[in-house]
């Protein structure tokens, strides 16, 4: 008796798309009039997907994009943040950003993140989850939390950056707020590939194509093999160092100045 086709995965919000291309899976953050900005259903949804595509025997390479040319994702959307006022909104929302981060960095199949845009604060965590990162010429990276927000990042997430950076480098990253542009993270070893913005869907296929045609078992042993080195190297959380930023004065005028457009005055308070 034949065994039934395996249904394709549909994500439960629309601003998430699902497709797959023989063993290529694709997975588009679709809120290109919020530049992608994340909402709390398209991060389950990214854990979600992880799920499908680890069970799905027919998906070699997960690829995650944006949908439009502005964006990768630009962060979490912002008018979210407005809700939180207790220690625990603060707690749960680093809790669960580290759970579907580590989901997707331990997803047993290869994954790329094809870049374009920007791809800031959610989605520079997402992006360096992934394995290999493939950018176009636009791309403007970075967690420009001190310019911004005045919140910071779970003890997972800045070892994430240091892992991939360095100390120094992670330092001037959210000391400065600045963006990295495209050659410059390909020189500090934040990109793999810096392709055409024309030719980034055809580079970033081709790439994922064959990864999918090697040994799959020696690709699943070298991720492990890098990702038992990382796991030696975590920290617990430091939570006053958390709730110092996100309990603060500055974060609640940070986010109403985000989303009034204008310069936050900070108090460090």
């Amino acid at each position: 008796m034949a065994t039934a086709e395996r249904a394709e995965w549909v994500p439960d919000t629309e601003d998430l798309l699902y497709e797959r291309q023989g063993p290529i899976a694709f997975l588009t953050f679709n809120r290109p009039q919020a530049r992608n900005a994340l909402t709390w259903p398209m991060y389950e949804g990214l854990y979600a997907c992880c799920d499908h595509v680890e069970a799905d025997e027919r998906v070699k390479v997960l690829v995650l994009r944006g949908a439009g040319d502005k964006a990768f994702v630009a962060g979490t959307d912002i008018s979210q943040f407005r809700a939180f006022a207790t220690a625990e909104d603060a707690l749960t929302y680093e809790r669960n950003n580290n759970r579907y981060a580590a989901r997707l960095e331990t997803v047993a199949k290869p994954t790329i993140a094809m870049l374009r845009g920007a791809c800031t604060g959610g989605g520079a965590v997402f992006a360096l989850c992934c394995d290999l990162r493939v950018v176009a010429p636009d791309v403007r990276f970075g967690v420009p939390i001190a310019s911004t927000l005045g919140n910071t990042l779970s003890m997972q997430n800045f070892l994430r950056l240091v892992a991939l950076i360095g100390p120094a480098r992670t330092k001037d990253l959210i000391f400065t707020g600045r963006l990295i542009g495209a050659e410059e993270g390909r020189a500090i070893g934040i990109f793999n590939e810096v392709v055409d913005s024309e030719q980034l869907q055809a580079r970033t296929v081709e790439l994922a194509e064959r990864i999918a045609s090697n040994a799959p078992l020696t690709i699943r042993s070298a991720k492990l093999s890098v990702q038992h080195i990382a796991d030696r190297l975590r920290l617990e959380e430091v939570e006053d160092l958390l709730l110092m930023c996100y309990l603060s004065e500055d974060f609640h005028e940070g986010v109403n100045a985000f989303l009034e457009k204008r310069r936050p005055a900070w108090q460090g308070r």
